[in-house]
């Protein structure tokens, strides 16, 4: 008479590997390391990293702070006004990079007159930003030529810009970017530059 065994058995039973878990297994290999090899692509082709260096742009930007620059946007699209762009002034490559928000395009005329910045002959609504104790190259008249833009730094009284003689307007070829992202102040998370 023969008798079933019921409870533990301690035959091996051979494993198998299915060919449709390995399949799936590799497919997702590959398609995490192709995202990972298209996200370095991208950012390396179209972004760059630096830091802040000063006060010029606070309270939007601070001291040390790290900055994504998007250097395509600018091959298919001009600065716009109110953008933070990034540039060399007089496109000398030995120095760092200056982040500053543009304030007139060209065929603008500028004008700072008793602290308040006038575009066109119209003045800024500017309440965000202190009234400027210098007014620089900007105390005559400045017509803008077809490449130039007129930059200021959000903190007005700390920044070296546009009204400052050695850089003066800012001609398209030393443009290098648009600031694009930053990280958090204290390095705690990331945000738009606006």
């Amino acid at each position: 008479m023969g008798r079933r065994h019921k409870g533990l058995s301690f035959y091996e039973k051979k494993k198998r590997i299915n060919a449709h878990v390995l399949k799936e297994f590799f497919g997702m290999a590959f398609g995490t390391f192709a995202a990972i090899f298209l996200a370095a692509v991208l950012v390396y082709s179209l972004g760059m990293r630096t830091h802040i260096i000063g006060v010029s742009m606070e309270p939007s930007l601070y001291n040390g702070q790290e900055i994504m620059i998007n250097r395509f946007i600018y091959k298919f699209s001009s600065p716009k006004k109110d953008d933070v762009i990034v540039f060399l002034p007089g496109g000398n490559q030995n120095i760092h990079y200056y982040v500053k928000r543009v304030v007139a395009v060209p065929g603008q005329k500028v004008q700072i007159i008793d602290g308040m910045l006038y575009v066109d002959g119209v003045p800024e609504e500017e309440e965000i930003y202190d009234k400027m104790e210098d007014a620089g190259i900007a105390e005559n008249e400045i017509l803008l030529g077809s490449d130039e833009y007129f930059v200021l730094g959000d903190n007005r009284n700390s920044s070296e810009d546009s009204r400052s003689g050695n850089i003066g307007p800012v001609s398209r070829n030393m443009i290098y970017g648009k600031a694009w992202f930053h990280m958090g102040k204290g390095g705690s998370g990331m945000g738009l530059v606006e």
